[in-house]
């Protein structure tokens, strides 16, 4: 049965439409880059047709390595309008971590940027091509068929004039015409890898569907209009930056794009182009504060998040907006972001509130019977946001996607009231600031010291980025290593914010049969703060 084209829509679907209804009106802004609606969608057009010249097809995988740009959401609707996936990966990875998802995914095409990780990106290559050489089993190769083109190489004001192996001279390539290829909606278009809950991290599989249904959650929780203007600063390889970027893509507003967090240009950003949203943490508010006490900069634009100091108030306008007013829930990757919204269905006793209008929720036991409201079970979901899996993890599939249900590996409860309290993940989880850190990846990375016999990772409160991460370590013996060396280790095997901040020596782990006994250890060190704790 073929594709119900009279009732699809993909987002490779929203720039077609948008040229035609807002035919003046600016997509993106990038440094001094503006493109209205029509010129971007003749960018994506191009970047289809020369992928699709390449041989790129429906599933074939399109690779970002570079902080935020506009092209990033040109990948994306290019990969859309030929059936294939796009995904924007973690730019602060090590050599080690890029080298296994370009492995992993085996893209047809890799976008890498020079400033800040092309001595990452050409030590991952490096990895890549010493796995061909070896002959290393079922991955050597993989990889290497990809084509590497640098972003950052080139204008997009003068793509006639772009060097050989940029991303403008291969974009060049390309014709206008829309390839106007038959899609269908429920295929993923993008993949976003999670944090390392098993050790390595996995790329959960977002549909069209999925992704265009969370734009319409999130654009009335956030009040997103054509109108709108979302200033690009959080990292857009996290769905907590994404979800807002593609909402705002969506209803036909106004994208600015920063590389990266820098407070005196996002003030600049804020007040030359009139954001009305962002996303901002704690020190970065902070931070703004400082930088325009003086006032120089205008941010009365920005809706943000009030009551954290008068100063901050008089500053902004305050966002009364319902994901304002009742922040948060309970969201993954996997579910295209917000799972369940405090801001959903009126007050709550739970701490989550409810389920997003587009999905259903259930608290299981270990056998995947629903329990009774009160008692403490694992959060499945099913609807239109949730993932078709991982790439390439059939095995893992197999069980978080068991009864036709995803399985989230966070503990909840059903209050009486209907809504949802999140307990905390079944595996323990720390957060530092924005990021999730795993603490079954920094003890994987730990035991593949020579001198690490045992460890145990807990999370320690941190007045700055909520907690630090600890590692207890038991040395073989005989064997010798500092605190120094073993954060080394890690900072040169995992992505740096994963590293622990300090490291304790003892001679051996408390354990609660076979497994190292978690509470114990944070009782003995100090740990806590855990997401979803008290």
């Amino acid at each position: 049965m073929g594709i119900d084209q009279l009732h699809a829509m993909t987002v490779g679907d929203l720039p077609r439409e948008h040229r035609r209804s807002y035919p003046d009106r600016i997509a993106v802004v990038d440094g001094e880059l503006r493109l209205t609606w029509p010129a971007f969608d003749d960018r994506v057009n191009r970047l289809a047709q020369a992928l699709a010249a390449d041989g790129v097809a429906a599933g074939d995988r399109i690779l970002w390595l570079g902080q935020n740009s506009f092209r990033i959401l040109e990948c994306l609707c290019a990969a859309a309008k030929l059936g294939a996936m796009f995904c924007p990966a973690n730019w602060r990875q090590s050599a080690a971590e890029v080298a296994f998802v370009v492995r992993d995914l085996d893209p047809a095409l890799v976008v890498w940027q020079e400033a800040e990780t092309g001595d990452v990106v050409r030590d991952a290559r490096a990895l890549l091509d010493t796995d061909a050489d070896t002959d290393a089993g079922a991955d050597a190769g993989r990889g290497h068929r990809a084509r590497w083109v640098q972003h950052d190489l080139g204008t997009a004001d003068d793509p006639d004039g772009a060097p050989d192996g940029s991303y403008e001279a291969y974009l060049a390539t390309g014709g206008a015409d829309d390839p106007d290829l038959p899609v269908d909606p429920a295929a993923a278009v993008l993949l976003m890898y999670t944090a390392a809950f098993a050790g390595t991290p996995n790329a959960a599989m977002l549909s069209h569907t999925a992704v265009l249904t969370q734009d319409l959650v999130m654009g009335m929780m956030q009040e997103i209009s054509s109108e709108y203007r979302y200033l690009n600063c959080g990292p857009l390889f996290h769905i907590a930056t994404f979800m807002t970027t593609m909402a705002t893509f969506h209803f036909g507003g106004t994208n600015v794009f920063t590389p990266r967090v820098d407070a005196d240009e996002l003030c600049r950003l804020i007040d030359t182009e009139r954001c009305t949203g962002a996303f901002l943490m704690g020190p970065t508010i902070k931070e703004i504060l400082e930088r325009n006490a003086d006032g120089r900069y205008d941010l009365t634009s920005l809706r943000a998040f009030g009551g954290i100091s008068k100063r901050w108030d008089a500053m902004i306008t305050v966002d009364t907006s319902p994901w304002a007013r009742k922040p948060a829930g309970f969201g993954q990757t996997e579910c295209m972001g917000m799972l369940t919204l405090n801001a959903w269905g009126g007050d709550a006793i739970g701490n989550s509130g409810r389920p997003t209008p587009m999905t259903q929720v259930r608290i299981v036991d270990p056998d995947g019977v629903e329990v009774p409201p009160g008692e403490t079970g694992e959060i499945v979901a099913r609807g239109a946001t949730v993932h078709h899996g991982y790439f390439n993890r059939p095995e893992l599939n197999a069980t978080r996607l068991a009864g036709g249900w995803h399985h989230t590996n966070d503990l909840g409860r059903r209050e009486v009231d209907g809504s949802i309290t999140f307990v905390g993940p079944k595996g323990r989880l720390i957060k530092s600031a924005a990021e999730n850190i795993y603490p079954a990846e920094v003890e994987a990375c730990l035991r593949a010291h020579p001198a690490v016999a045992d460890v145990g990772v807990i999370g320690v409160p941190d007045p700055t980025w909520d907690q630090s991460v600890k590692a207890i370590v038991v040395l073989h013996a005989d064997a010798e290593a500092t605190e120094a060396e073993l954060i080394a280790h890690c900072r040169a095997t995992i992505a740096s914010y994963k590293k622990p901040r300090t490291v304790a020596f003892v001679d051996a782990l408390p354990r609660d049969g076979w497994a190292v006994d978690y509470a114990a250890l944070d009782e003995q060190f100090g740990g806590g703060g855990y997401p979803g704790a008290g």
